[in-house]
């Protein structure tokens, strides 16, 4: 590339969204230190709404369609998002160029401080659990029926003002581990939840930074960040999601292990569909061998079966009274 050439970096306005943007930026910069590169912030729907539940809401893109409408006028270059909340199907001429390396994607328990220190198992009866998560809420519920889950909205900033409130009526937040992790408040971590406690959100804990399928000087820059077995990983989890036609406002719940044995590679997906109330729950799991971390058909396949799996046992009955509630 030439000189004075110059990206701009689009980015939710969010505190974490920024530090996310510009551990990206920092990167690029790094490898490519002839190249200038700027962010520009905005806020999205979901930014924008937050007296009403995100399962409610109804949107898919409630945290991208911003962003893409700015990368698509051409205003933006590329655009850094939580992986977790990018729809599977992208808008036409858009593609995710790289998805970084993952962080932990379980999810952590915060507890109000007259707790702190204490894990779920510990709280009493009729504790006030705060989470904007039905994947969270409806799994916990099976394991912990004699808590209340509350909806709580806003950024992690906003959310763990409300839960420090002494008035408040919050006993601990469920809140995803990485975000936690990126903004330093490790501090805050009560207990990092297991799988076999409750299942993380697709693409949870990972970037994908999408950008315009067209764009080869982007394409170039940001194949040279993507992590392979990141996206092998999260391409199954999508691939698992998008079979079930679902989104961050369905109760679904993945993990994915990639194990080498000797010579070979295989991937471990488990995955849920679990009710809203918690009294049903299907749970299935696939493995697969891994002939290369490229060949992400592979991937894709072991994410369907998978959705097929829970779809018989059942749990396409959950997902369309899920769909028929909100039409």
């Amino acid at each position: 590339m030439g000189e004075n050439v110059k990206f701009v970096i689009g980015s939710r306005e969010s505190q974490l969204a920024m530090v996310q943007t510009t551990h990206v930026l920092n990167i690029l910069k790094d490898l490519n230190p002839d190249i200038s590169f700027s962010i520009l912030g905005m806020t999205t729907l979901g930014d924008n709404v937050l007296d009403v539940a995100l399962s409610k809401i109804g949107s898919k893109s409630l945290f991208t369609k911003e962003l893409e409408v700015a990368l698509y006028e051409k205003s933006v270059d590329l655009v850094v998002h939580s992986l977790k909340d990018m729809p599977t199907t992208l808008p036409p001429g858009m593609t995710i160029g790289a998805i970084l390396e993952r962080e932990d994607p379980r999810d952590a328990v915060v507890m109000k401080a007259k707790w702190k220190g204490k894990r779920l198992q510990d709280l009493p009866d009729g504790s006030v659990i705060g989470t904007s998560s039905v994947r969270r809420s409806a799994q916990l519920k099976k394991t912990f029926p004699t808590f209340q889950f509350k909806d709580v909205r806003g950024n992690l900033n906003t959310r763990l003002r409300k839960l420090d409130d002494e008035n408040g009526p919050y006993d601990a937040l469920l809140l995803a581990y990485a975000g936690l992790h990126r903004l330093g408040w490790d501090d805050r971590v009560s207990e990092v939840l297991n799988p076999d406690t409750l299942l993380h959100a697709v693409g949870q804990g990972a970037l994908g930074i999408e950008c315009r399928d067209d764009d080869e000087a982007v394409l170039d820059l940001l194949k040279v960040i993507d992590h392979p077995e990141t996206r092998f990983r999260c391409t199954a989890e999508r691939a698992f999601m998008k079979e079930l036609e679902g989104g961050c406002s369905v109760p679904l719940g993945v993990w994915t292990n990639i194990l080498s044995e000797k010579t070979q590679l295989n991937l471990e997906i488990r995955g849920s569909v679990t009710s809203l109330d918690g009294t049903i729950q299907f749970v299935g799991a696939e493995s697969g061998s891994v002939s290369d971390l490229a060949s992400l058909h592979e991937a894709e396949d072991l994410g369907k079966r998978l959705a097929r799996n829970l779809v018989a046992q059942g749990a396409d009955k959950i997902l369309d009274e899920l769909k028929a509630a909100r039409s």
